[in-house]
């Protein structure tokens, strides 16, 4: 079995969730520690981790970021390695990412290229969103890299098979929470109260014509209630309700035009049933907005030297918070084809890990190529 491929399996049962990856990252210090010292410098960062590779004749430095954290999921695969932490599981295939990672990093320890690269081992990727919090550290000053790469599994395409484009390639995001208060009171005498579950239902049929008539049909938006709260009883009317959600955007002039009209919904309805609101966004990310450049550059490469399938394609209303980091610095993210009859976050998921060692060689062979570029 392919090293890489155990160390999955092995990541792959002890998943742990945002900022509480603590046995994740032993794992993975254990590991580095057995790499030669010479050539790297390893710094901590709450349950995230810096690797700095250093390079022979260094002019630049390239940057790698993986996400480490796993899912609230119960896992359901009956694999001989299934998660041994109860209700948490690697459903979005940071196991692979992290597998991925460190493949890539030992190439590049034991086959040295001139630059300099930074592995960025990134913690809470599912939330509450570990990117922001980790570049605005010292330490990620210090080792600024000057480009910055990062796949994610796809379990839609087959292995052998890479997506890309430029531009907008994962949504702005943005969590959604609206607390609704009136006057609750007796089922068989509503003139005397204010019924939040009423309230509650009309606001999420009438906000859909956010979408519906005030967004540019060409820019795309969603906003979803995946989660509705309200009443005690049969026969008690509700004195209060909530509302959980998100919101999807392609452009980050979307997401403020959504929101804007959010809260002018808001204030009308408060108006129009005479009840008290109370809105909160909660955490967001920011787009994953691939640089041209480095983005067709990558594609021309995947053409011209590999024998992968390559698509320009792959846009999605999904969130990822490796759209900060891209604010920060020039780069793209891609996917990588790992073939699951299951999608990601699914209890069921199951990529297949031909993929690990194709990405390895993949991504090593184009930080090689970027190095020794003129």
């Amino acid at each position: 079995m392919n090293q890489f491929v155990q160390i999955r399996r092995e990541l792959h049962q002890i998943p742990e969730l945002g900022f509480r990856e603590f046995k994740t990252q032993q794992y993975l210090l254990d590991y580095l520690k057995a790499l030669p010292a010479d050539r790297l410098e390893v710094e901590t960062w709450r349950t995230g981790i810096f690797v700095l590779v250093k390079g022979k004749n260094p002019s630049k430095t390239i940057g790698y970021r993986t996400d480490i954290d796993g899912l609230p999921v119960t896992e359901q695969t009956a694999l001989s390695f299934s998660s041994l932490h109860e209700g948490q599981m690697h459903a979005c295939g940071h196991d692979f990412h992290m597998s991925i990672a460190l493949g890539i990093l030992t190439e590049i320890v034991h086959q040295p290229i001139d630059d300099n690269c930074l592995f960025l081992f990134q913690p809470a990727e599912e939330g509450p969103g570990g990117a922001k919090e980790m570049i605005a550290t010292d330490l990620f000053q210090r080792w600024r890299p000057d480009q910055l790469m990062a796949l994610h599994i796809a379990p839609d395409y087959p292995v052998g098979t890479i997506v890309t484009k430029s531009g907008t390639l994962f949504a702005n995001t943005s969590e959604l929470f609206i607390d609704f208060h009136g006057l609750g009171g007796h089922a068989a005498m509503p003139h005397k109260t204010k019924d939040m579950l009423v309230v509650c239902a009309q606001f999420v049929n009438q906000i859909q014509t956010i979408i519906a008539r005030n967004m540019n049909p060409m820019d795309a938006a969603v906003i979803t209630f995946g989660k509705m709260e309200a009443g005690t009883a049969s026969n008690v009317i509700a004195d209060s309700a909530r509302l959980e959600g998100t919101i999807r955007t392609l452009s980050a002039e979307a997401m403020e035009k959504v929101k804007q009209r959010i809260e002018a919904f808001v204030a009308g309805f408060q108006i129009s049933f005479d009840c008290k609101m109370t809105l909160d966004y909660g955490s967001g990310y920011y787009q994953v907005s691939n640089d041209e450049a480095l983005t067709n550059e990558f594609i021309d490469f995947v053409h011209s030297q590999t024998g992968y399938g390559m698509l320009v394609d792959g846009q999605t209303m999904a969130g990822e918070d490796f759209g900060f980091m891209l604010q920060e610095v020039p780069g793209f993210m891609f996917w990588l084809g790992v073939g699951s009859d299951y999608g990601l976050h699914h209890a069921k998921l199951n990529p297949d890990e031909a993929a690990i060692g194709e990405a390895i060689r993949l991504v090593a062979d184009y930080i090689r190529y970027q190095s020794e570029k003129v």
